[in-house]
């Protein structure tokens, strides 16, 4: 199965997107949540790369530092990506009580070097965070993270807050 780009200028992440990975790991804390992200290209250059589909994943470490996906359903989530003509474009975790920023674990758990690793941080559950990284052979790079507004009809769309969604943040 294909994965990931070998470079990414921008991972586009949708505002129904973005609201699902944090409510995700809200609903899951105390423990740290984990999941697939699917996509395909964006943009002219094919640098870019939009998240369709998340996957939410069992985290098996049942822990608030660390997680762990159960291998058999990663299997089926891959068969599905495929089954959709997507590629896994990313792997996505919380972060309870520090930055969205990879720790030493997450590192050493990088086998992808394809794919963004997106972090989610509840830290401040007021003002949840996310970003995007590539892990390569340990060294880590942040990939831009753009959350885009959905096209919707006037009075289709309510947003439960008083302050709009920023670069990485909702």
């Amino acid at each position: 199965m294909e994965m990931g780009f070998d470079e990414v200028d921008m991972l586009y992440l949708s505002k129904e997107k973005a609201r699902e990975l944090v409510e995700h790991s809200q609903r899951q804390s105390p423990n740290e949540v984990c999941g697939i992200l699917a996509g395909l290209p964006a943009g002219q250059a094919g640098k870019d790369v939009k998240v369709e589909k998340i996957f939410q994943m069992t985290n098996t470490d049942e822990s608030a530092k660390t997680f762990f996906m159960d291998p058999k359903e990663q299997l089926k989530v891959m068969k599905e990506i495929r089954h959709l003509e997507m590629k896994m474009v990313g792997i996505c975790h919380s972060h309870l009580e520090t930055e969205a920023y990879p720790s030493a674990h997450d590192v050493e758990l990088a086998f992808y070097p394809e794919v963004s690793y997106v972090i989610v941080s509840i830290k401040d559950r007021d003002n949840p965070s996310i970003r995007s990284f590539r892990i390569i052979e340990g060294k880590i790079s942040e990939d831009k993270v753009k959350i885009e507004a959905l096209p919707f009809k006037a009075g289709s769309f309510t947003c439960k807050r008083k302050r709009g969604f920023k670069r990485g943040h909702i």
